[in-house]
C-alpha cells in the first residue's frame, strides 16, 4: 500500500518549497511533486532585485531557488518528479495519480502556479529574460532610460505600461485594435501621460538579435503592412513586456474546487472550497503575483495544513 503523507505539495516554485520547507519543520511527512525544474516562472529571471533578503551584489531566480530547495530537503521534505494526470480530494485521503505512480496524503497544496500567455511572435522564447519580460515589477529598473514597448489593451496592460514610464524615457503601446479594452479611468490616465505612445492595430511578427534583442518587425492588421523596429544603436537593446493575460495551471481541478475564471478560491488562510485542500502561490485568486507573496502564501497553506491535521486526529 502506498504510503500516506500528511502533506502532498503539488509544485516547486517558491510558494510550493516555502510550503515545504514550513510543512517539514513542523515535523509533518510531506512530500514535493514536480514535473519539471524547480522555481517555475522566476527559473528563468536572470536577475531578482525585489526580493527580501536576497544578495545584494547579485541574485539569479536559478540561485534564489536552488537555496530554497536545500533549505526544504534540509528540513526533510521528500521529492517526487512526475506528471499527475488525474485527482480525487474529496475524501479524507485524497489520491494524486501520476504517470509514475499514486501518492496519497491527508491534505494537498495546490502551488501549480501561472504562466504568462505569450506574445505570439517568431523567436519568442529565444530572448525571454534578454529583452522580453512579462513583469513590470520584476524588470523595469532594467530598463531605465531605455525605450520599452507593451503588447496588450487591457487593465493590466496600461497600468503596467504607466509603470514602466517611471524608469524608461519612452512607453510605446502596441495592441491590435484601434482603441484599448482598459477602463475608462485608466485609459485617461495613460492619455493623459506624456511618456506613453501608441501603435494601433499592431501585432508583433518576430524578434531579432543576437546575444539580446534588439530589433522586431511589426504589422499592421489592417493594411497588412510590415514594419522593422530597431534599438538605438546607444542602446543595444530595448524592451518588450507582454500582458495579455495568463494562464493558471488549474485544468487538473476543473469541477474539483471552486474558482474563478481558472484561478483558485481561496480565503486568506489558503483554504480552497474542499476540506483539507489549500492553494498557495500564482494558481489562486489574488492582486500581486510576486516571489515574496508566494513565499508568503506557501507558509500560510503549510500551518493551516498542521492546523487541519490536528484537528482531524
Amino acid at each position: 500500500m502506498s504510503k500516506i503523507y500528511d502533506v502532498i505539495i503539488l509544485g516547486a516554485g517558491p510558494a510550493g518549497l516555502t510550503a515545504g520547507l514550513y510543512a517539514g519543520r513542523a515535523r509533518l511527512s510531506t512530500l514535493i511533486l514536480e514535473k519539471g525544474q524547480d522555481g517555475g516562472q522566476i527559473a528563468i529571471t536572470d536577475e531578482i532585485e525585489n526580493y527580501p533578503g536576497q544578495i545584494v551584489e547579485g541574485e539569479s531566480g536559478a540561485s534564489l531557488i536552488a537555496r530554497m530547495t536545500e533549505q526544504a530537503k534540509k528540513f526533510g521534505a521528500e521529492r517526487a518528479s512526475d506528471v499527475i494526470k488525474s485527482v480525487d480530494l474529496s475524501g479524507e485521503v485524497k489520491k494524486l495519480t501520476g504517470a509514475q505512480g499514486e501518492y496519497l496524503a491527508k491534505t494537498v497544496i495546490i502551488a501549480t502556479g501561472a504562466f504568462p500567455k505569450p506574445i505570439g511572435c517568431k523567436n519568442e522564447s529565444k530572448f525571454i529574460g534578454k529583452g522580453i519580460s512579462f513583469c513590470a515589477t520584476c524588470d523595469a529598473s532594467f530598463f531605465e532610460d531605455f525605450e520599452v514597448y507593451v503588447v496588450g489593451g487591457g487593465d493590466s496592460a496600461v497600468e503596467e505600461a504607466m509603470y514602466l514610464t517611471k524608469f524608461a524615457r519612452k512607453v510605446t503601446i502596441i495592441h491590435r485594435r484601434n482603441e484599448l479594452r482598459a477602463a475608462k479611468s485608466i485609459q485617461e490616465k495613460a492619455f493623459q501621460n506624456p511618456k506613453l505612445h501608441f501603435l494601433w492595430d499592431t501585432v508583433v511578427e518576430e524578434v531579432c538579435g543576437d546575444e539580446l534583442m534588439d530589433a522586431m518587425v511589426v504589422k499592421n492588421v489592417k493594411t497588412g503592412e510590415l514594419t522593422r523596429i530597431e534599438a538605438d544603436p546607444d542602446d543595444g537593446i530595448f524592451g518588450l513586456f507582454g500582458f495579455i493575460g495568463y494562464n493558471p495551471n488549474s485544468q487538473l481541478f476543473e469541477g474539483t474546487v471552486e474558482m474563478d475564471r481558472g484561478y483558485i478560491v481561496t480565503d486568506p488562510d489558503m483554504h480552497t472550497s474542499l476540506p483539507g485542500v489549500f492553494a498557495a502561490g500564482d494558481i489562486r485568486v489574488k492582486s500581486l503575483r510576486q516571489v515574496v507573496t508566494a513565499c508568503a502564501d506557501g507558509a500560510i497553506a503549510a500551518m493551516q495544513a498542521e492546523k487541519y491535521l490536528s484537528e482531524h486526529k
